[in-house]
């Protein structure tokens, strides 16, 4: 068939086949495409001949929605809908926007962007009604996203939505504002404290929780992150809506039970960390996707069966696009389900983070980096330990310089204090074939926050410097005595006028810099250039936080914030100006917390937002520093491999695979009462297996006087 047309048609066969190639995207109108798919580049349509071509090219996509009458896609420019998917809206008015400050040139600009989406979903029997949400809010819809109205949120303490969803549900207290019969209920699920719920047509309604049933985090209470929020309608029974829900971090599948506000569990991997996500439900079955596979749950019993045959599909649809997917919606008759999260199906380490994957080291204190004997203990347990990476400070906790800079101009904002022969150094390491990575300690910096009369300081409300302080009270001492500073001394607290006591305030022994400051990530910027030129291999990026300790952090105030800005704007701000800066791998410090959760709390370090910019993430998930009995059940010893095993990969997932995780390991000695008991060489060989059985990503040992007898040998 295919010589007789060539043969008697080759003219007309030419044409059509530079019309499909050049009008591809306009064939869509007639239905060509069978399935759409999500990329970083954009949306595409792939036919039946496997060809793909450009539906929206406006962003990244990472959900496909079909709402009968339009598709809707989430991205990184929000949320944008089209009715024939050749013309496409906007859909973002009402939703809350975020800054991104430019510095170039001297001169800055700024980019306004649509604050990050968590989440998107379609109420499923009125196409009117689409539900989203971002960090620490609720949005509702009633005509197709052209208007958005807050619904708040729980009565959470942090932030750290991870999804969302619509349906019409069986009223249980009395009638709603639209119909007698049922209520718009608005689903949200958070990353530390489960799932909510709201009538959102109800007058004064307040959130709900919805968590029985759910399988616990072990030693917290609190429910394990539901991932994904599905709602089926049975075509017979359109009043009988069915709420399905994943869990992000456990390998668990539940359905609701509306009337006991009861979840039941449909299946389990049985595993310790596990998971499922992007749930599509038929009337047969449940499709989902967990980290390798597509997999299906039968709803009749029958058990997991991996989808094999989506699978290719999804490599078959990455090929031709030539991009690797975030997601991808499979159209009638074919499907007409759509699949996201992707990501879980590949290692998703990019190109150019190779260079930084599978390194372990140690952190070198800069003072015994001094000279050649104080230098050789760690080379010895390099070579011994066989480890491959050195982390050494270059601008440590009190903002000096560890090395002489060339660059004069940094000398202007910086102090050299007790510099390490770099040259010499650095080709002791590079003999030895280490890694070598440059800590730059950023915002908290005494030196810079002293210059030019507290030019870039933090400022107090009070017209001066901003420093953290607490405060205790101690008894008086009888008239005509005094007490030195060991006297007694009362932490609860007091009446501030009881005249029996006084206050003793202590200032915490930090002063930070204005995390807004273009000027600061200038500096910043130009250390790591150096530092890059002179030999490192990684710019580790370390305090990149907002101050977090101080009962007078109220008082706290940022004079280089610029309007729209807030403390993840500001992060992400300082991120892309040194990542436009410097082509060699970028890590960054994160708390323990905020590499288990998905928040930012506190610090404005919130993983999935950070993702994006750098190449390497390091929590430090020090067991010393979480609560005593968090994960210490039975056997408790076990608790330093179960943190580190778990808390990298949940970093990794909540990273979305974009970024290498590589922990700071705790090889030293804290006086609390976990470490009394337990810590010894096997506590930190605990924490190391945990990493090596995450995929062995890398890791740091951590001992900030150099003490390094603990750690194991491969």
């Amino acid at each position: 068939m295919w010589s007789m047309i060539t043969t008697k048609k080759p003219r007309r066969l030419l044409i059509c086949a530079c019309f499909f190639f050049l009008c591809g995207p306009f064939l869509a109108a007639q239905n060509s495409w069978i399935y759409l798919a999500g990329t970083a580049q954009g949306l595409y349509g792939i036919n039946r001949y496997g060809a793909a071509g450009a539906v929206w090219t406006g962003g990244q996509v990472k959900k496909i929605l079909s709402a009968g009458t339009y598709w809707a896609i989430l991205g990184d420019q929000g949320i944008s809908v089209s009715r024939d998917l050749l013309t496409w809206e906007s859909r973002n008015r009402g939703l809350p926007v975020k800054t991104i400050k430019v510095f170039e040139g001297g001169t800055k600009s700024f980019i306004p962007a649509v604050q990050e989406i968590k989440d998107l979903e379609v109420h499923p029997q009125n196409p009117d009604i689409l539900v989203c949400a971002v960090k620490d809010a609720v949005y509702l819809s009633r005509d197709a996203g052209q208007n958005w109205r807050s619904l708040g949120m729980p009565p959470y303490r942090t932030n750290g939505i991870k999804a969302v969803a619509a349906a019409s549900m069986p009223s249980l207290s009395g009638p709603s504002s639209r119909d007698s019969g049922e209520d718009l209920i608005v689903f949200v699920s958070h990353s530390t404290y489960g799932l909510h719920y709201i009538e959102a047509d109800k007058p004064r309604s307040e959130w709900k929780e919805l968590n029985q049933g759910l399988e616990t985090m072990e030693t917290t209470g609190n429910p394990d992150e539901v991932s994904d929020i599905a709602v089926f309608v049975p075509p017979a029974l359109p009043g009988q809506s069915e709420i399905f829900v994943s869990q992000t971090f456990r390998g668990r599948i539940y359905r609701l039970d509306w009337e006991t506000k009861t979840f039941t569990a449909l299946w389990s991997d049985g595993a310790d960390f596990g998971t499922a996500d992007s749930l599509a439900v038929s009337a047969q079955s449940i499709r989902f996707v967990r980290e390798g596979e597509i997999a299906e749950l039968d709803r009749a019993g029958q058990g997991v069966t991996s989808r094999l045959d989506l699978f290719n599909l999804f490599s078959r649809a990455g090929s031709a696009i030539g991009s690797e997917l975030n997601c991808l919606y499979a159209l009638p008759p074919n499907g007409g389900f759509g699949l996201s999260e992707l990501w879980l199906l590949r290692e998703n380490t990019q190109a150019e983070q190779q260079e930084a994957l599978g390194r372990e080291g140690l952190y070198i204190p800069a003072n015994h980096a001094m000279d050649d004997g104080s230098l050789a203990p760690y080379l010895r347990t390099l070579s011994e330990k066989k480890l491959n990476m050195a982390v050494i400070d270059m601008k440590d906790d009190y903002g000096r310089l560890r090395f002489t800079p060339r660059n004069q101009a940094l000398l202007s904002r910086g102090r050299v204090f007790r510099p390490v022969d770099l040259d010499r150094f650095v080709a002791a390491m590079k003999a030895r074939d280490i890694y070598l990575v440059a800590r730059i300690v950023v915002f908290k910096d005494p030196e810079l926050a002293r210059r030019d009369n507290g030019r870039y300081a933090v400022w107090d409300s009070a017209n001066k410097p901003w420093l953290g302080y607490y405060d205790t009270r101690r008894k008086k001492a009888p008239p005509g005595e005094s007490y030195d500073d060991q006297g007694p001394q009362l932490r609860e607290i007091l009446p501030a006028d009881d005249p029996e006591y006084e206050i003793l305030r202590t200032y915490y022994d930090e002063r930070w810099v204005d995390p807004y400051s273009e000027e600061v990530w200038e500096y910043t910027a130009e250390l790591a250039e150096e530092l890059i030129s002179r030999g490192f291999n990684e710019i580790q990026f370390d305090y990149i936080r907002f101050p977090t300790d101080g009962v007078n952090l109220s008082s706290a105030v940022y004079r280089w914030k610029d309007p729209g800005m807030d403390m993840e704007s500001a992060v992400l701000s300082f991120l892309r100006h040194v990542r436009s800066r410097i082509s060699a791998p970028i890590s960054i410090d994160i708390y323990g917390a905020n590499g288990w959760y998905r928040t930012g709390a506190r610090t404005g370090q919130e993983v999935e937002l950070l993702a994006p910019y750098v190449d390497v993430i390091c929590p430090m998930y020090y067991p010393s520093h979480f609560e005593q009995d968090f994960l210490a059940q039975d056997p408790a010893e076990l608790r330093p491999y179960r943190i580190y095993y778990q808390g990298t990969r949940r970093a990794r997932s909540i990273g979305r695979g974009q970024v290498i995780v590589r922990p700071y390991v705790q090889a030293f000695y804290l006086n609390v009462a976990y470490d009394r008991r337990y810590y010894d060489e096997t506590y930190v060989l605990r924490e190391a297996q945990g990493v090596w059985d995450a995929g062995k990503p890398g890791l740091t040992y951590w001992n900030n006087t150099g003490r390094y007898a603990d750690i194991p040998g491969q």
